[in-house]
């Protein structure tokens, strides 16, 4: 079988080819025509959009500012919205006739968001009503903004493309209300890229009647955008709208119930402990004042705490209609997926569970994976030039035949380019299951599970949830009663995961509630913090409210609308569930630890110290995905 290395290199000496062939035989009819001097056109070599002298000179870019009517009215007030827009193109779009394509980014933030923000009190009784919502005051209203942003001009506008940015409903100059989530972030952006193609009306003023036309768009568009401006895209391309050929979604948000909960468990983005999505919508209200009293008693002080169950954290049809992965089978954009490893905001499942959807439904996809934090990954923007330049423009440049996988390795430099995979997970990995011996509070084995293991008697350990104690300090700790952690012996080789971990555990608490946190480290565990909340020690991590046992019965996305019931005080129940996806290499000298706690002091809730879990570490295992399976475990573990 071959390796990893072995695939990697020939997917390099296959693209270096593809280069050298489009290099050598680059004839354009777009370059022609500017090398005889008729027109400025864009120009692309080696596949990519280059930058042309006669679209640099800034001061020659046409702006326009309009609003684009939408399809719906979420003020109520009688009128269907209307978004703000702002245009910069070319000159020649004006003075040649020149038609262009249109890189498109959307975003609740353009107009600036809250300040000092209050989170919800994260001291809180498991299972009881919480305590009150702080009052936050919301963003400050700008009533003249004919720009809206800069992003991504700079780069495409040299380049014969259009740029065009829009503010989410309820945003800046854009009316209506904001949702965080839900249809009308989706049908927003639809309505642009509907003006774009002549479909829908644009207008020069917020309430007037002047039409503006964009005769000028060649009515093929990509969306790009980081963090809530990558969720949009996504949004915009689950509508089915014709013209969005290509999306480059940058940390998105695929579900706000994946964003705030965790199988049934109240948990908070790492960096924003407290907050849930009425703190969001709070944050990035900065429309119209006028329209603020009925947004904010209709959604934020009606639908939301009627809906969103910060009590139980069980998930429910107002979390489904905030879930991408619930209309995915619109999407027909070809995606090129970026997220970092760690994320602990934004968490990489957010992205592997679109990118394995896509795939299984033909849409184009590409997945790149770095090893920074929230939205400090960009593709590089070669990946990203090739992709517009190819969707966009009809180039063929061979984008389509790259490696589906792009993963920016642990040891490289930063800027760095990623190495090529056949995909992700890497199609060499396959599940190993590794099971618990007993002394968690120290440290107990783990192991290679047995294929002809039967079921054997119960051996029961214990830990004390007590949250003043962080992750990163228990699992630095010789001995605790407050954790369980269960290691391998030292590595004498690397050892490469590629996929989802999952963990089935039999458990039992001492009261009706209880956190459950479950961290796979290394050791000696390095808690240099790296990324967004993350720590060079971990590995992945994951979290669940064993008042859902019920509907934890297998691995996979988690989308039960089975409500948790209270747990039966020293009863056991079962649950397996994922980990956060990844791909990682383990190095040499390095011992894999599973450690399994109650409260995670920097992502769930925080009840008073001495609830007590039980573990049956006969019913307990985990499966990791290794590249090369369990002979190549073996062979790290030096077997």
């Amino acid at each position: 079988m071959k390796t990893s290395q072995a695939y990697s290199k020939k997917l390099c000496q296959r693209s270096l080819l593809s280069l050298a062939l489009i290099a050598a035989f680059s004839t354009n009819s777009m370059a022609q025509d500017a090398a005889a001097g008729t027109k400025t056109v864009p120009v692309f070599y080696n596949g990519q959009a280059q930058v042309v002298p006669g679209f640099q000179d800034k001061s020659q870019w046409i702006k326009q500012e309009l609003w684009v009517e939408t399809e719906f009215d979420s003020d109520a007030d009688g009128k269907p919205d209307r978004v703000h827009v702002a245009v910069t193109r070319p000159k020649q779009t004006e003075t040649e006739g020149l038609k262009v394509a249109v890189v498109y980014e959307s975003s609740p933030y353009f107009a600036g968001t809250m300040k000092n923000q209050k989170m919800w009190d994260v001291k809180h009784e498991l299972g009881s009503e919480p305590p009150p919502r702080p009052v936050n005051e919301q963003a400050k209203f700008i009533p003249v903004r004919p720009e809206i942003s800069r992003t991504e001009i700079d780069t495409w506008l040299p380049r014969g493309f259009a740029v065009v940015h829009s503010e989410a409903p309820g945003t800046g100059l854009s009316q209506g209300c904001p949702t965080v989530g839900g249809a009308t972030e989706e049908l927003a952006p639809k309505a642009v890229i509907d003006w774009l193609n002549g479909r829908a009306k644009g207008y020069t003023s917020i309430d007037g009647n002047q039409e503006v036309k964009a005769s000028w768009a060649t009515g093929k568009v990509g969306m790009t955008g980081t963090s809530y401006n990558g969720t949009i895209p996504l949004a915009a391309a689950t509508t089915g709208v014709a013209g969005l050929e290509a999306i480059i979604p940058i940390a998105p948000n695929t579900s706000y119930y994946h964003y705030y909960r965790s199988n049934g468990l109240v948990r908070h983005p790492g960096g924003y402990l407290g907050e849930d999505i009425d703190q969001l919508y709070d944050f990035i209200y900065s429309g119209a004042p006028e329209k603020r009293d009925y947004c904010n008693k209709t959604i934020r002080d009606g639908l939301y705490p009627a809906k969103y169950d910060r009590k139980n954290g069980d998930y429910n049809d107002f979390w489904a209609e905030r879930d991408l992965l619930t209309k995915i089978k619109g999407v027909k954009a070809a995606t090129l997926l970026a997220h970092g490893q760690q994320d602990w905001n934004v968490m990489p499942e957010h992205s592997i569970r679109i990118y394995d959807a896509l795939k299984k439904q033909g849409v184009p996809t590409q997945l790149y994976l770095h090893q920074g934090g929230h939205g400090g990954g960009t593709p590089p923007l070669e990946m990203r030039n090739r992709w517009f330049s190819h969707y966009l423009y009809g180039i063929d440049n061979g984008v389509e035949r790259d490696a589906r996988a792009m993963i920016v390795r642990e040891s490289t430099e930063r800027g760095a380019p990623p190495t090529p995979y056949l995909d992700f997970p890497n199609p060499e990995a396959t599940n190993v299951t590794l099971s618990l011996g007993a002394g968690g509070n120290k440290a107990g084995s783990l192991q290679l599970q047995a294929q002809s293991k039967t079921a054997s008697k119960a051996i029961i350990e214990k830990l004390v949830d007590d949250v003043q104690y962080k992750g990163g300090v228990l699992a630095s700790a010789e001995q605790s009663p407050h954790r369980l952690i269960y290691a391998t012996p030292e590595l004498t080789e690397s050892v490469h995961l590629s996929g989802t971990p999952s963990i089935k555990i039999r458990l039992a608490a001492n009261k009706a509630a209880a956190n459950l946190s479950v961290w796979l480290v290394t050791l000696p565990f390095d808690g240099k913090e790296v990324g967004s909340n993350g720590q060079l020690g971990v590995v992945t991590r994951g979290w669940a409210d064993p008042q859902n046992h019920r509907a934890l019965t297998k691995t996979g996305n988690y989308d039960s609308k089975l409500a948790g019931t209270p747990l039966v005080p020293g009863k056991f129940v079962d649950l397996t569930f994922d980990l956060q996806a990844m791909d990682r290499v383990i190095p040499a000298g390095k011992r894999l630890a599973l450690m399994i706690m109650s409260s995670d002091h920097d992502f769930t809730l925080w009840p008073k110290a001495g609830t007590e879990l039980s573990v049956d570490l006969s019913q307990t295992s985990i499966v990791l995905p290794v590249v090369g399976g369990v002979d190549n475990l073996k062979k790290g573990l030096g077997n």
